[in-house]
């Protein structure tokens, strides 16, 4: 299994704004501290903000900060947002399955079994979780004063 590149670069930046909590943060600078483009760290603050994660502000003092705190954001709940449009293996996307034994094969069930454990793992941690008495992931992430 393997983790989205737009996934990836959510939880940087959902943990960029918690870290930096209070304060309005600017695209430019997350994409920065998080070795990634701007072009997609606006593609994934667009999808953040369209899921209530992050409210975004325009304009020269714009930016972003967390719509809700950390200890109400659940990594479940930010990898169902961003990875619901990917399915896990052909078989799981009827419009597009070609596999010849999908009818008969019980592998698909015990990957959707291993799914739900791994998503209920992960609604059992929240952001602040992450983030909170983390000094390394301060140092890395933190604006300066």
């Amino acid at each position: 299994m393997r983790l989205t590149t737009r996934t990836n670069i959510a939880m940087r930046a959902l943990m960029y704004c918690a870290v930096n909590g209070g304060r309005t943060v600017r695209k430019s600078d997350i994409a920065g501290a998080c070795n990634t483009s701007e072009n997609h760290m606006a593609q994934v603050i667009n999808t953040l903000a369209h899921h209530g994660l992050v409210k975004t502000t325009r304009g020269r003092n714009g930016g972003l900060t967390l719509k809700r705190t950390p200890e109400d954001i659940t990594v479940g709940e930010v990898f169902r947002h961003l990875e619901s449009g990917v399915p896990f293996a052909e078989c799981f996307d009827p419009a597009t399955n070609t596999c010849p034994i999908s009818c008969c094969c019980l592998l698909k069930g015990a990957l959707q079994r291993a799914l739900a454990e791994f998503y209920a793992t992960l609604d059992g941690i929240t952001l602040a979780d992450l983030v909170v008495g983390n000094r390394d992931l301060e140092e890395a992430l933190a604006l300066a004063s």
